[in-house]
């Protein structure tokens, strides 16, 4: 066990350290530590590996304080071979208790980031009102949109052209050939505008460059309508990166970015007394052609928005890469400014075949997962009229998923809570998990073998095939209930579906992140000047 206060010690003290949320989605999002990773217990050995790949760091894990999950969740670390796990005694209660703040919401670090650029670096942001009167003109401009292309297809500004904001610097002279033409870019709210607008004025793009204040949501706000489905995408060849050599190694030298050979990232992923990330930001497809072995895709712009999705470990060593380095040495920036120790590796891509194996197995824990039997629904209809011992239905999909159709009979339940659901079945029932993701049901194996239960087999969601072996598909809108559902997170969860209420509340909350920060909090980020010192020894 860990008190309140030692942590909060040990998350300020400049060493490693992991701490995961180990609840659910819903739960952790609905009020959270600032540091905390969300690494829900029911797909725990899915994504530990990855979050937390030295499993020699320091790693607390913590729960609400009334459950026996973050207890589980430590036992089930240990047994994937983590070295130095300790639970938060008494959770977020004791936490808040001790005085410390908690927070709301998901990437609270990053969004958090930039509100704080916004205010140091007073970012300049044009109102839905004014680029609404802007484009009615006939200005010349254009709105970028740097969220994902999933994210864009969705809703976006009317005319937006779709660039991540990892791609930003690699792609804007195609996009805007013109200095004269003022670019703005745009996100659903606040932090990726900031951020990408940010980006274009700090490495020196000639062009006038402003963020969309509260992104499609103040759009909205304003009376606007969205586009939706479009399909303008960044082009696909990039323009003038002739003298982007040049260029780049001027704009490491201002902001002091480190490069390494891929010997000595080599030498740090196999450097079992320290954790390192080695990540690429290339768009999906390039990293699906071809990637540096042991490398994990992380976009550029969503590495900046969502640095929790891939960073498990608080002040570890973090390894960035692309073809050119133009694009790592931009998301690298913006990650030291966070507070991480962050470098690039020297050569791009002709490079990758010198690292050399990392010894980190960000898999090895799903690979030893239980393995279960594939139940088609016509074996499960069999086994239900064959006089043997009653057949349990365990649906394990998403809570909201559930809700929408399920199987007659079937009953939701979630890992963290399969004692319960499972607790009046009969001793000798026969339970077949049903799961969208295979892995989420032969973790939940794990925990049903625990309590002595008899785990039959796996069997798919496919309405078709249950509808198909004489089973009926049933809607409960009410079940689970919105308590039961702790995997969903209700918070503002419809502001881009209409809800403008939610999106103002929303908007709210993200505005009001700087205020929630304490002094040891905010010293993490480091937006003006040299930014924090490489530690010895990390260089």
């Amino acid at each position: 066990m860990i008190t309140a206060a030692h942590l909060k010690a040990a998350l300020h003290d400049g060493g490693e350290i992991a701490l995961l949320d180990v609840r659910e989605h819903g739960q952790y999002g609905w009020s959270h530590l600032f540091y905390a990773v969300p690494l829900p217990y029911s797909r725990l050995e899915l994504d530990i590996e990855r979050l937390v790949p030295n499993k020699a760091a320091r790693v607390v894990v913590y729960d609400d304080g009334l459950s026996t999950v973050a207890a589980r969740a430590a036992a089930r670390a240990r047994a994937i071979g983590y070295r130095n796990v300790l639970v938060l005694d008494g959770g977020v209660a004791a936490w808040a208790a001790a005085g410390y703040e908690l927070f709301a919401g998901v990437n609270v670090v990053s969004k958090t980031f930039g509100e704080v650029v916004e205010h140091e670096l007073d970012t300049p942001s044009i109102s839905a009102e004014e680029l609404q009167a802007a484009l009615a003109r006939g200005e010349d401009l254009v709105v970028v949109d740097g969220r994902p292309v999933d994210e864009y297809r969705k809703m976006n500004i009317p005319g937006a052209i779709c660039c991540p904001n990892g791609e930003l610097v690699h792609r804007i002279r195609s996009i805007a050939p013109d200095p004269k033409t003022r670019i703005v870019v745009n996100c659903a709210g606040r932090t990726r505008s900031i951020i990408g607008a940010q980006t274009l004025r700090d490495v020196g793009v000639p062009n006038p460059v402003v963020a969309l204040r509260n992104g499609t949501q103040g759009w909205r706000l304003a009376g606007f309508d969205l586009e939706h489905g479009s399909d303008r995408l960044y082009p696909a060849s990039v323009d003038g990166n002739d003298e982007a050599a040049d260029w780049l190694v001027g704009f490491a030298a201002v902001n002091g970015i480190t490069f390494i050979s891929p010997e000595v990232a080599g030498a740090w992923l196999r450097d079992a007394s320290r954790t390192t990330y080695l990540l690429d930001v290339r768009t999906p497809e390039e990293y699906e052609l071809h990637h540096a072995p042991g490398a994990q895709h992380a976009p550029g712009g969503q590495l900046i928005q969502a640095s929790d999705q891939w960073l498990g470990v608080r002040n570890a060593r973090v390894v960035l890469t692309c073809d050119t380095g133009i694009r790592s040495a931009v998301v690298a920036n913006w990650l030291k400014r966070m507070g991480w120790d962050v470098a690039v590796l020297e050569g791009g891509r002709s490079g990758w075949g010198r690292i050399g194996a990392s010894g980190l197995g960000h898999e090895e824990a799903a690979g030893r997962l239980p393995a279960l039997v594939v139940l088609r629904p016509a074996e499960i209809a069999a086994m239900q009229a064959d006089g043997g011992a009653p057949v349990a239905l365990i649906d394990l999909r998403p809570g909201m998923a559930f809700r929408k159709g399920h199987v007659e009979g079937a009953r939701w339940a979630i890992r963290p809570r399969l004692a319960a659901a499972v607790a009046d079945l009969a001793a000798d029932a026969r339970i077949v998990l049903i799961a969208a993701d295979p892995r989420i049901a032969r973790c939940a194996a794990i925990d049903l073998a625990g309590l002595g239960r008899k785990v039959a087999g796996l069997a798919t969601a496919d309405a078709a095939g249950w509808t198909a072996a004489g089973f009926d598909m049933v809607a409960t809108p009410d079940e689970p209930s919105e308590a039961d559902c702790i995997d969903f997170l209700f918070f503002v969860h419809d502001r881009h579906d209409g809800n403008l209420e939610a999106a103002r509340r929303y908007l709210a909350w993200e505005t009001g992140l700087l205020a929630k920060l304490d002094d040891r909090e905010r010293a993490g980020f480091a937006i003006i000047g040299a930014g924090h010192d490489v530690k010895e020894g990390n260089a």
